[in-house]
């Protein structure tokens, strides 16, 4: 298999399965113990503290572990709901991830207004139209994904911080898609809260973690034992925390040796060699603000759930859109927030990749890609022929 979906989940690196496996095995004590095993499992989940806050230029104490982007994002929006009563407005965008979709109808289910900034073409939000949706007094919280799960737009997240705050707004960030991708710092990008899970940056699944800036206030969505600085309660996922330091440390290391240039090498050349086969190819969102380990386009007439089978069989993971609405195959509400048509959206594939792969997997996919539409079009051609006869 040729695996190009990191954007649903990457493989986990084998130097972090080895670094949690120590506390799968010996050091399988309490973090809260007083003895001297406990206290060792508390030495080691602050270092991947520290080394999850390195990968953002955030103080350790202002990183809490959770079970995952979508924990944090819920817990950031149950917070600012539940801390900043008398502020009733959330503005999101449409081309969000699901759970902050439903973060957000939950915030209106309870007496909240959520506002919809639109997003332009090419999927990056409409500055202007934010600056004049975000109301002083009235907006609590500015909640925008860092880079799109499904195009891999990337936000201005700058700009939208600087408008936010001026207007007394706090600004949350899902990151799932850019932590250990792109270069993040909260110090020159001061987001209030950002959120990113381990599974996409080559942790195991079922750990993430959560920033909270020391400027604000927090009111923590799971009540316990007053775990990670009463901010989540329940002993923690020990393995996944660890795993979880591991990976953003590499994932530094990785950044500064320049992977990601390898990396956008890799993708490029995969596009180039299905729009010289395939001109008709509609790559889908901003050309110079995308992420440079995905891909999604549109091969018009070319249905995606049939792609998908060919590529299957061809050995190739992919996908359709989102992962979270793997089984669906029903039209992307990211692409119908661009404007991209429901005809268009049925036609599109996504494919991302992730730092194991390498020249031979582009172009194998994109010659799968290829050959996949031509036996499309060629199955298309017999049924025409079957109905003028």
């Amino acid at each position: 298999m040729i695996y190009l979906d990191a954007n649903a989940t990457t493989p986990v690196d084998p130097a972090v399965l080895e670094a949690m496996l120590p506390f799968l095995r010996e050091h399988y004590a309490n973090p809260s113990a007083s003895y001297a095993a406990g206290r060792r499992v508390r030495r080691a989940i602050e270092q991947s503290r520290a080394q999850v806050a390195a990968l953002l230029n955030a103080s350790p104490v202002e990183i809490t572990f959770t079970s995952g982007g979508t924990e944090s994002i819920n817990a950031v929006h149950a917070s600012v709901r539940a801390l900043w009563p008398d502020k009733p407005e959330l503005i999101i965008t449409g081309t969000e991830h699901a759970a902050v979709l439903e973060s957000a109808r939950l915030w209106k289910a309870q007496g909240g207004k959520v506002i919809t900034a639109p997003v332009h073409p090419d999927g990056r939000v409409d500055l202007d139209a934010l600056h004049a949706l975000v109301r002083p007094g009235v907006t609590a919280l500015v909640s925008i994904m860092w880079t799109n799960n499904e195009t891999g737009v990337l936000a201005p997240m700058h700009e939208i911080v600087t408008l936010a705050h001026a207007a007394g707004a706090l600004v949350h960030t899902d990151a799932v898609q850019a932590a250990g991708k792109i270069h993040l710092d909260v110090r020159t990008t001061p987001v209030d809260f950002l959120s990113l899970s381990g599974h996409k940056m080559h942790a195991p699944k079922g750990i993430g973690a959560l920033f909270i800036s020391q400027r604000v206030r927090f009111a923590p969505l799971l009540l316990g034992g007053g775990q990670e600085g009463e901010r989540r309660g329940g002993t923690e996922n020990v393995p996944g925390i660890i795993a979880l330091g591991k990976a953003a440390e590499l994932a530094g290391q990785h950044l500064a040796d320049g992977n990601k240039a390898r990396l956008k090498s890799l993708r490029d050349r995969f596009e180039h060699l299905i729009h010289a086969a395939l001109p008709e190819m509609r790559i889908h969102g901003c050309p110079t603000h995308r992420l440079h380990t995905t891909s999604s386009f549109c091969l018009p007439e070319m249905d995606a759930a049939g792609m998908l089978i060919l590529l299957d069989q061809a050995g190739i993971a992919c996908s359709a859109g989102s992962a979270c609405h793997t089984g669906a195959l029903h039209a992307s509400h990211v692409l119908e927030a661009m404007g991209v048509s429901a005809r268009d959206a049925a036609c599109t594939l996504r494919f991302s990749f992730n730092r194991f792969n390498t020249k031979a997997d582009a172009e194998a996919a994109a010659h799968a890609v290829i050959d996949s539409a031509h036996k499309m079009r060629e199955a298309q051609g017999c049924e025409l022929a079957v109905i003028s006869h």
